[in-house]
């Protein structure tokens, strides 16, 4: 599947505060490359998510989440979520501009080509990834500069 190439997305959601009182949850990122539009009516995407890893237990949690299609410029941002077993660390999103989602309150890349907030409507066990479809609530389609970030046979790459 590596001479298939695909756009590079962000996903991304906020842990649910422990109390209501409390402070509000970490953010956590996580960049996936198996990231698809399954329905437009109802609007619907899919993301494939490790099973057991963080973001699929936060997603089983928090239904709640977002994803921001990724710019060529941008790269630096996916390799940075790329990272195994690193998605609530605070400093990861440290000098990402981004603003949060009005639905999710989940992080949304400023720049990238497209952000979506989306609700989990189902969860697919498929060997050893968990499909997660969900419903987009909201969409923005900025004014971003560049073309879209691919990975092809293990490479972020950009369309010429």
């Amino acid at each position: 599947m590596s001479r298939l190439a695909a756009g590079v997305v962000l996903v991304t959601a906020r842990e649910a505060p422990l109390s209501e009182d409390g402070p509000s949850g970490e953010d956590a990122g996580m960049t996936a490359t198996s990231f698809l539009s399954v329905s437009l009516d109802p609007p619907l995407v899919l993301v494939s998510v490790r099973t057991g890893s963080r973001m699929d237990d936060l997603l089983e949690e928090q239904p709640l989440w977002a994803a921001s299609l990724l710019t060529e410029s941008q790269r630096h941002i996916a390799g940075r979520f790329a990272m195994k077993g690193r998605l609530s660390d605070r400093l990861l999103f440290e000098d990402i501009p981004y603003r949060r989602g009005e639905i999710t309150d989940a992080p949304l890349v400023r720049g990238s080509l497209a952000t979506l907030e989306c609700r989990t409507e189902q969860r697919v066990a498929a060997g050893d990834h968990t499909l997660v479809i969900g419903r987009v609530l909201a969409v923005e389609l900025p004014a971003a500069e560049g073309g879209p970030l691919t990975y092809f046979r293990g490479r972020y790459r950009q369309l010429d």
